[in-house]
């Protein structure tokens, strides 16, 4: 499209409101005006001038303020949205969550993960919506910032007596200003810190342009904090998980793609003492069995040698060891582990004896790991005991008399034995649970007695890792200093102009015309130059 060339000789854009030059109004919108519109100087926005191609449309899409607007309300409505179920971080790690959504919540709970709500924040759906937001920003920033930079740039002095006339704070006079009376307003604009221009009878006095880029900087500060966001859904960048580990275990710790694995040597609760600490939470200790001075885990660091070899096992080399507190991180290769919680006293293993009922007569121990029990156990002399059925969890008998199991974990463990002696070689059918035994095919020779139990803590830690908090820490910095820019100084200009026998004076900022007009009616009160008129209130 041809560029406007002005009467004043400036050739400008094509879709150029008003001159960047001498201010000129170059539409007959802009000339039917009472006022102009300074928002962006009249400069030509490509997404008011270019609108046939499919770039142009696409441009012109993401420039607008309300599809901006609507893509930060769409995505806090689906964040909202993401906080009626828990995440998928908080809920039980041993079912599949496409079940324990619809088991727990029903058909919203359906929905709910069919949607990807589940796991909200890491969902391809949602970050197209960040991305987006940062597309938005994009073109919105480049489409208003350069034009107005432009615009700013190349203005003259010595603007037209219509631009002058149409700006907010306008007045004239006929009076022939002496040079006594420029030196002196010049004098008192740049005791005001006012940079001042002189063109031919003509003077321009301007501070704090740099304002008027606080938005784009804010913008600016946005973009780097999504691009910040947008990466912790990468691998690698981001990683908040939680290790439950049993006393005695080594575990993978997750996040960190079977590099590291971690064992847990102990774990151990410390209480304060009455009599060693008298002076901490005295009244606590009196009213309680006992108030907690520390959670630690006695943890070893191993990696992995065979990392990145398919289907090798691993082969793990001790890294360090370390004592993990609350508050007291284990850190290592950008990785760090919170102590979380605890679970204390899960049941580890039991025992049980195999007696003759009618002698009293014990033939053998049996001792079953709750985690992985035996399908067979054999005693000896024709003695075996078989485990036909294992419900770690037990929560009595459905309605077809089949007994249940609310989780894998072993919180109240039962079992169906079949106890095989020389004199009953078929087995005897028994079900064994804590404070129950039953005899379901008839009455027994022989039955599993209760001997002892083993008990084990497990530690809860959180893992995290986090690459992206330096972006996210630039990117917020960056956003407050354009607060802080936009927020606590406005751009301030003023134009006089002397025409033969006329003074005309004009002025224009982006905000806090009272503040303007006061200033410039100090700076010019001595002189013959007339006050400034408000014309929005005439």
């Amino acid at each position: 499209m041809e560029k406007v060339k002005c009467e004043c000789g400036h050739v400008n854009p094509h879709g150029t409101i008003l001159c960047e030059s001498c201010g000129r109004a170059l539409t007959e919108e802009a000339k039917q005006e009472k006022l102009h519109d300074m928002r962006y100087e009249g400069s030509a926005r490509r997404s008011q001038t270019y609108k046939k191609t499919i770039v142009d449309k696409v441009w012109n899409f993401f420039s607008s303020v309300k599809v901006g607007v609507w893509l930060i309300v769409l995505t806090l409505v689906a964040s909202s949205i993401g906080t009626i179920f828990p995440q998928k971080l908080f809920i039980p790690q041993n079912i599949p969550p496409e079940q324990y959504y619809e088991e727990v919540y029903g058909f919203a709970g359906k929905l709910y993960y069919m949607f990807g709500f589940y796991d909200l924040y890491n969902s391809a759906w949602f970050n197209t919506l960040i991305a987006a937001i940062g597309v938005s920003l994009v073109i919105c920033s480049l489409d208003r910032v350069i034009p107005l930079y432009r615009a700013l740039k190349n203005q003259r002095v010595a603007r037209h007596v219509s631009f002058m006339n149409k700006q907010r704070l306008f007045a004239k006079q006929e009076v022939k200003l002496t040079e006594e009376e420029w030196n002196e307003v010049k004098t008192n604009l740049s005791s005001k810190r006012y940079k001042i221009r002189e063109e031919d009878g003509s003077l321009l006095a301007e501070k704090n342009r740099f304002s008027r880029w606080g938005p784009y900087v804010n913008h600016v500060g946005l973009i780097i904090f999504l691009f910040g966001a947008l990466l912790r859904s990468m691998e690698g960048m981001y990683v908040d998980e939680t290790l439950f580990i049993r006393e005695g275990d080594t575990m993978e710790i997750p996040g960190t793609n079977g590099e590291y694995y971690l064992k847990n040597e102990k774990f151990i609760i410390e209480n304060y003492d009455k009599e060693k600490d008298p002076e901490v939470f005295d009244d606590a200790l009196d009213q309680t069995d006992g108030v907690v001075k520390t959670y630690q885990t006695n943890a070893v660091l191993y990696r992995d040698e065979n990392q990145g070899l398919p289907g090798a096992e691993p082969k793990l080399t001790k890294v360090e060891s370390e004592e993990i507190r609350v508050n007291e991180p284990f850190k290592f290769d950008h990785y760090a582990l919170y102590q979380d919680s605890f679970s204390k006293d899960e049941l580890k293993s039991m025992e049980f004896g195999l007696t003759n009922k009618a002698t009293q007569e014990e033939v053998g121990k049996v001792k079953i790991d709750l985690l992985d029990p035996k399908d067979v156990y054999d005693l000896g002399n024709g003695y075996k005991v078989e485990v036909i059925g294992y419900f770690p969890d037990y929560d009595g008998f459905s309605e077809s008399g089949e007994p249940i199991t609310k989780s894998p974990n072993p919180n109240n463990p039962a079992f169906f034995f079949k106890m095989i002696s020389p004199e009953n070689p078929e087995g005897e059918i028994s079900f064994v649970a804590i404070r129950q035994t039953l005899e379901p095919v008839g009455e027994t020779e022989y039955k599993m007695e209760f001997k002892g139990i083993e008990t084990r803590n497990i530690s809860v830690l959180t893992v995290r890792k986090d690459l992206t908090l330096w972006i996210l820490a630039v990117g917020g910095a960056i956003f407050m200093i354009g607060v802080v820019q936009g927020a606590y100084w406005n751009h301030r200009r003023l134009w006089i102009r002397q025409i033969d026998n006329e003074v005309y004076v004009a002025a224009h900022t982006n905000k806090n015309w009272h503040g303007l007009k006061r200033e410039i009616d100090a700076a010019i009160g001595s002189t013959q130059i007339p006050m400034l008129e408000d014309q929005q209130q005439s």
